[in-house]
């Protein structure tokens, strides 16, 4: 595995993908920290020293911890990425969700140039969905007491005697719901170029590198909660040690559950065409056990986060809706709603994307069947119950991943919503195996295309694309890379000189 990572910089093209996806990674990073016009950033500033000095882990619930993830913290610095890639992603969820219902969008999605078409239909959307999240931004940061993720922003304001907007105006307003919504587009357009010209799929690696910007300070939390801490035992260095064994086994069952499938035998008969024969072989259809991926566990938190948002906006000083945001926001029903929603939307998400009937066709017209079923109806319904059985088992992981934060969490003494939990379980870690297992494979594909050894010497790695394999776009002119990384390197030495003079 040394020697294959070694080798990603003797083939030209790859190095250049690599570093053109470094660069967009390091943009994307710095407009985290670009906070919006009109916004006083030393209020965010001291808010954020607060917090690190009140509390030893960040309290984060489902709703905050999708925020977190989708924005890589953007919505708690105030910045131009305050919505990330999340309305890129609610979008797409529902053009493909309507593609599946709608025959309309069905037959588009089949015809020459449809995905075209499909893709601007998603971008529309898109912008839509951003002016609404945008302007509930907009007007949540006038009053930020309210907002679960600023909790102790309001004793903040009072300390410090100015608001975090001090000029709220609706000329401001208008011009921060026009910087939000051109943070999320500039975000799509880096995710397009990310998967055109770089490495791996461009949406799934902001998510991801979003999801890693987390990962020092979960290790900082980690040291002083265990080893740092003044009643700090060797009992709680033990609990360390065991809980870094449980990571690893964690997360090679994710993968394993990952990248587990069930391959349906199916026999194609031979067929003479001209002096030409075809089939008469033995193929494989693969259904995955976790057919889903991480969209239930997406779905579930989305639904539980919606009333914590329309009661904040309607409620904001109601006893009793407090109570229901702080138990709908990583409380017990939290958990116990979260697992029946799971179970629900992923068996949601595979009655609409998997098309048995269609599936049965299609092996008909070309002459492929199932050893030892009929053709047709038979062949549906074989199909089916096969897929209700590996998404019951599918749907058991995602909730034993959903819910195995909160049981670590009670089990070794830490904050429910630590930071330190969300690298064990729920959407995070599910993203994380899924983009790294793709992009390891884009990047073996590269290395064997040119006779190299992959990452693995026995077998490939399971991807999820085949883009790379099919051939993709070029990664544009070296001397246009050359003057990228002038430009960021300029930047990171502006940003480190000001750093300094203001230390």
């Amino acid at each position: 595995m040394i020697s294959a990572f070694a080798n990603t910089w003797k083939v030209p093209e790859l190095r250049d993908r690599i570093l053109f996806t470094l660069a967009m990674i390091i943009i994307v990073r710095l407009g985290v920290h670009v906070t919006l016009p009109g916004v006083d950033a030393t209020v965010i500033d001291a808010w954020v020293q607060h917090t690190k000095e009140s509390r030893d882990a960040t309290e984060q619930g489902g709703l905050q911890a999708i925020l977190g993830i989708f924005s890589g913290g953007a919505l708690q610095q105030a910045g131009v990425f305050a919505l990330g890639i999340m309305p890129y992603i609610s979008a797409s969820i529902m053009i493909q969700l309507m593609t599946a219902v709608v025959p309309k969008l069905a037959r588009l999605s089949r015809e020459d140039g449809g995905r075209q078409k499909i893709t601007q239909m998603t971008r529309y959307l898109t912008i839509a969905i951003a002016l609404v999240q945008g302007t509930f931004v907009a007007r949540s940061l006038v009053n930020p007491e309210s907002l679960q993720y600023m909790q102790g922003i309001g004793k903040v304001i009072q300390e410090l005697g100015r608001p975090l907007v001090p000029d709220p105006s609706m000329m401001w307003q208008v011009l921060t719901v026009i910087t939000i919504v051109t943070g999320t587009l500039l975000l799509m357009w880096i995710g397009d170029q990310m998967t055109e010209r770089g490495i791996g799929n461009g949406t799934s690696i902001i998510i991801t590198v979003n999801i890693i910007a987390a990962l020092p300070s979960a290790l900082f939390q980690t040291w002083q909660f265990f080893v740092a801490r003044e009643d700090a035992n060797a009992t709680d260095v033990i609990w360390l040690v065991v809980m870094i064994a449980m990571l690893l086994l964690v997360i090679a069952g994710t993968i394993a559950i990952t990248q587990a499938q069930r391959r349906i035998a199916i026999q194609y008969a031979k067929r003479v065409v001209g002096r030409k024969q075809f089939g008469g072989q033995t193929q494989y259809l693969p259904l995955k056990v976790n057919y889903a991926g991480v969209m239930p566990i997406i779905f579930a938190s989305a639904v539980l986060s919606l009333p914590t948002v329309i009661l904040a906006q309607i409620f904001p000083t109601a006893a009793w809706a407090h109570k229901l945001q702080a138990a709908l926001a990583g409380g017990y029903w939290y958990y116990v709603l979260g697992a029946i929603f799971i179970f629900f939307f992923s068996y949601f998400w595979v009655a609409t994307m998997f098309q048995p009937s269609q599936i049965s066709e299609d092996l008909k017209r070309n002459g492929g069947y199932i050893p030892g079923v009929r053709p047709g109806k038979p062949t549906a319904e074989f199909l089916d119950f096969t897929m209700t059985r590996l998404t019951f088992a599918g749907a058991i992981f995602l909730t034993a991943i959903f819910l195995l934060p909160a049981t670590i969490a009670k089990f070794v003494g830490l904050p429910p919503g630590s930071m330190v939990l969300q690298f064990f379980g729920g959407t995070s870690l599910l993203i994380l195996v899924g983009v790294v297992l793709d992009t390891m494979r884009q990047v073996e594909t590269h290395l064997l295309q040119r006779h190299y050894d992959g990452f693995l010497r026995k077998g490939k790695l399971k991807g999820r694309y085949d883009r790379m394999a099919q051939g993709g776009s070029s990664t544009g002119s070296s001397s246009a890379l050359v003057f990228l990384w002038t430009v960021i390197g300029i930047l990171l030495i502006v940003g480190a000189v000001a750093w300094f003079a203001k230390g």
